[in-house]
């Protein structure tokens, strides 16, 4: 009977740092509403980012405890300039949850 060996582990070959994974925090009305109310926080990230890339850069930047990381890619939009049409670009999102007892304050 042969032994068989498991795949080795994935690696990108790219490591992000913290400052890389997230872009910047995306303040708009519901976004305070969900800050306010259920503790949760929205950032654009890195296209490239994970889930365990975005936990890791918000509990070293920001020394909060994250529950929970939700991920979104959101496709860029069609624009019109005069006669000529264009995409802007996608761009990933963020939500995070962080433990009852942590806060992020922005302003």
């Amino acid at each position: 009977m042969a032994h068989i060996q498991p795949p080795p582990p994935k690696t990108d070959g790219v490591k992000l740092e913290a400052h890389q994974v997230l872009l910047r925090p995306l303040v708009t009305e519901k976004g305070v509403h969900r800050a306010t109310r259920n503790n949760q926080y929205a950032f654009q990230i890195h296209r490239d980012a994970n889930k365990l890339d975005v936990r890791a850069a918000v509990e070293e930047l920001f020394d909060v405890k994250v529950l929970k990381v939700r991920t979104q890619t959101r496709k860029g939009k069609l624009r019109r300039y005069k006669f000529r049409y264009g995409r802007t670009s996608s761009w990933k999102k963020a939500i995070v949850q962080l433990h009852e007892d942590h806060r992020i304050d922005f302003f």
